[in-house]
């Protein structure tokens, strides 16, 4: 459920703002380059990064003015005016004292206003974060200026498709559907003349001269891998500001909600609360079914990515539209396939039929492979022995067919589902021979 958006009124100009969660420390997320608070809860990896945050906290957003549903200012703004936008915000809510959590461009802000006004802030946490923009001779992290102009050249040509994701979240840039919600969420949150005057803006960002002068808890966190904020940013800050915690992070992402969050997440947690949550995963007998599109490589080739983009919307929106129908749950999609989860197998081994068969409409073939078993379930992740043989048993499918696990065929028997002898396999990193079967009928 999307929180409700709300303004705070700051010196004349509407910030939307939007408040989640009833924890005992208030949690004011400032956010890096652009962004757009009802845009986030589009993005399934970014509500699960708030929602897990909001577990321990009141979480607040805001977008910046000139940004997202913020009323959109012609005239570049200070940092003075951003913290006075987060003070607007805090007193909008009743909030006399909070946490600020800034990220990316978001953190220098967060550095001065706890430096500024300590009384009013309990802990800083900065990730993938930075002093100072631009490379100088006594700051030899970040880009030149004349690779920030081709950097803008770039942003001012390519806004409107997504923009800078190769770098920001390696991990998440060949899926085809975040790549699609990553430009949609651009374009929402800033327009392309705004987002150029903002970068150059930021680049003139120094706060160096200010984190000696921090004294409230600060914590440091960045991504060891991060291809769009190297990490010596972040040990300047942590070197600099007296008593920072600096952790790094085991991921190649800039952006928090992607492979580094459940790390990122646990940090926060422990920073602010004292306490590590155990990963306590819930243990449930589950239906995992893989799809795969069969060739995908070639189709691009063959029809070109504009018409590839076209066939692999129809097919995510067929996909999603059976699963609905057969109670499955989306897990994740892999770019050419989805990962979904039943309560029974008899059901997934219908769907799987019928996703098939809706796909074959629109010229996509699958192969795909189920396996029922116990799965470990993180908040809305699936891990497990059981997610990793599901993978291995469409692996080995041959294209429109529709594989499973013996268990699966054993725990249908009396459905009317029609099976024959797939082989006996060895599923990669998986113990033992594997019994497969081939789905002739689906009941």
């Amino acid at each position: 459920m999307v929180p409700e958006t709300r303004y705070a009124s700051s010196g004349g100009i509407n910030i939307a703002y939007q408040v989640i969660g009833d924890g005992p420390i208030d949690l004011v997320v400032v956010p890096g380059w652009v962004s757009n608070i009802e845009a986030f809860w589009e993005e399934p990896s970014f509500a699960r990064f708030f929602r897990e945050l909001a577990s321990f906290s009141r979480l607040i957003l805001f977008d910046k003015r000139g940004t997202g549903l913020s009323d959109r200012v012609v005239e570049v703004s200070t940092l003075e005016e951003r913290m006075d936008d987060v003070r607007a915000v805090m007193e909008a809510i009743g909030s006399t004292r909070a946490a600020l959590l800034g990220y990316s461009e978001g953190g220098p802000m967060c550095a001065l206003f706890a430096a500024t006004y300590p009384e009013r802030t309990s802990a800083l946490i900065m990730i993938g974060s930075y002093a100072r923009r631009l490379r100088t001779d006594d700051y030899p992290y970040g880009p030149t200026a004349e690779q920030l102009e081709t950097w803008i050249k770039a942003i001012a040509h390519d806004w409107g498709g997504p923009v800078g994701l190769d770098d920001r979240a390696p991990t998440l840039a060949r899926d085809p559907r975040f790549r699609q919600w990553w430009a949609h969420y651009l374009r929402v949150s800033c327009s392309p003349s705004a987002v150029v005057t903002l970068t150059r803006a930021n680049a003139e960002i120094d706060v160096r001269h200010v984190l000696p002068s921090i004294r409230v808890p600060t914590l440091v966190l960045h991504c060891a891998g991060d291809r769009a904020m190297e990490i010596g940013h972040s040990r300047y800050l942590a070197s600099h500001i007296p008593g920072a915690k600096s952790v790094v992070i085991d991921s190649d992402d800039h952006l928090p909600n992607a492979s580094g969050a459940p790390a990122i997440i646990d940090n926060v947690r422990e920073f602010l609360t004292g306490e590590r949550r155990a990963r306590h995963s819930d243990t449930v007998l589950g239906t995992i079914m893989f799809t795969d599109i069969v060739g995908s490589t070639e189709r691009v080739s063959a029809t070109g990515d504009r018409r590839w983009a076209d066939l692999l919307e129809a097919h995510n929106a067929a996909v999603r539209r059976e699963l609905a129908a057969y109670r499955g749950r989306e897990i994740n999609t892999t770019g050419d396939g989805f990962v979904a989860m039943f309560d029974g197998p008899a059901r997934a081994v219908r769907c799987a039929f019928a996703v098939r068969d809706a796909v074959r409409s629109v010229g996509i073939e699958l192969r795909s492979g189920i396996h029922t078993g116990e799965c470990e379930m993180r908040g809305e992740a699936i891990t497990g022995l059981s997610l990793h043989i599901a993978a291995r048993v469409a692996a080995v499918a041959s294209p429109g067919n529709i594989v499973v696990s013996r268990t699966v065929k054993d725990l249908v028997a009396g459905s009317g589902i029609g099976f024959d002898d797939f082989g006996v396999y060895d599923l990669k990193g998986v113990p033992d021979r594997w019994q497969l079967y081939r789905v002739l009928t689906p009941g």
